[in-house]
């Protein structure tokens, strides 16, 4: 586990990056790329009724690559959305065990073409368009729709995509919100002729795929785990008024983590119990490792939530103890001037017959007092620990 773990927090920061750059760009900048499609309430099922189904999208919308490969041979490749029918229609190469068909944009009419081609599920593809979707997985007679989210922070925000995958006899087809994605190692894995990758089938790619999307939550739980020690330590000094508000809203990034962990541990624990004619035995056995990872990882975020709870408490605490300590010296500082103002009161009183007011003395006498009285009471509060 822990080679594991170092290695996911090497590509992490390479995937983070890449990913965060994206995804922030293209949600403040408004990126060229085709807006997910709202289901309205009644609306037909499927996607045939979509008025962009007959429409190609504009160039830089949808970026399609392909990778195909065998034991001894390998071929990466893109394919031009112009040619995309094209593509799907030629038959591959005789040599070809696995294909991966990636996907970064959605759009309608490319959805459609695939939907055409690999005969695939019209609610599968609407699920596709229409995010997000909570992850899980759907079984379609030939092939399987899994749907899973990617979690990435972005700019101190964190953001989320869906991933939609087909796994098909041969055939590994994925479909990203936007480009950018964790997937760079499995790529790299792909490359090596002696990898396990390049001798299995697209169910063993597939599962290294929900490997790599649940393995990269360790970083970034790690990331979150920072930051509740940099707040546990600004909410001990309860200097900064604003820190309720932001462990709130680490709380709820917490929370919207849990929401895309648990379906997902879901979905993993489907695959490995329902008996899919696309999912080998040996596959299977892998994701018991992903499940476990995603057991690991809601242990962590039920610790970390509960964290954000005792932060609440402890500045709470904090804000309670140095209130206390000003109270404190304001009593103190009013127990010092009660008597000598209870002598000032007397001695400033308009009364014509008050002897000690005669007396030559008299000043020296009253700051004698006075001072006389302090310095024992600094002295009684010393003694009892008050100060």
């Amino acid at each position: 586990m822990k080679r594991k773990l170092n290695k996911a927090l090497g590509w992490a920061i390479d995937g983070a990056s890449t990913l965060g750059r994206a995804m922030t760009s293209a949600l403040s900048s408004g990126a060229a790329q085709a807006p997910a499609t709202q289901r309205h309430p009644g609306a037909p099922p499927g996607i045939e009724h979509l008025p962009d189904i007959h429409t190609p999208p504009e160039p830089g919308v949808v970026q399609i690559r392909v990778i195909d490969y065998a034991p001894e041979q390998l071929e990466e490749y893109v394919v031009d959305v112009e040619d995309f029918e094209g593509f799907l229609a030629r038959e591959r190469p005789a040599w070809v065990q696995v294909r991966w068909l990636d996907l970064d944009g959605l759009h309608p009419w490319v959805v459609e073409r695939i939907r055409s081609a690999y005969d695939l599920h019209t609610l599968a593809a609407e699920d596709v368009l229409h995010v997000p979707q909570r992850p899980g997985i759907d079984t379609y007679g030939g092939h399987i729709f899994v749907k899973a989210r990617a979690l990435m922070v972005g700019d101190d925000a964190l953001l989320a995509e869906q991933l939609s995958m087909f796994l098909c006899p041969n055939t590994l087809i994925t479909l990203q919100e936007r480009p950018g994605d964790v997937w760079t190692p499995v790529r790299e894995r792909i490359r090596r002729n002696d990898s396990r990758v390049r001798r299995s089938g697209p169910d063993f790619l597939m599962y290294a795929l929900l490997d790599a999307v649940v393995d990269h939550c360790f970083p970034l739980l790690e990331h979150y785990g920072d930051l509740l020690v940099d707040l546990e330590e600004r909410a001990l000094e309860a200097e900064d008024q604003r820190i309720q508000l932001e462990i709130q809203r680490r709380r709820r990034e917490l929370v919207a983590i849990r929401r895309v962990l648990w379906p997902t541990r879901e979905m993993v624990d489907a695959l490995i119990r329902q008996d899919l004619p696309v999912m080998t035995e040996e596959t299977q056995v892998f994701l018991r490792d992903v499940y476990g990872h995603s057991i690991q990882l809601l242990e962590i975020i039920e610790t970390q939530r509960e964290m954000c709870a005792g932060l609440s408490d402890l500045y709470m605490s904090s804000v309670s103890t140095r209130m206390n300590e000003v109270m404190k010296v304001l009593t103190v500082m009013s127990s010092l001037f009660i008597p000598v103002t209870f002598i000032a009161g007397v001695y400033g009183m308009n009364f014509q017959h008050i002897p000690e007011l005669n007396w030559w003395w008299s000043y020296a006498a009253f700051w004698g007092v006075c001072i006389t009285m302090v310095v024992g009471l600094l002295v009684y509060f010393r003694r009892k620990g008050w100060l």
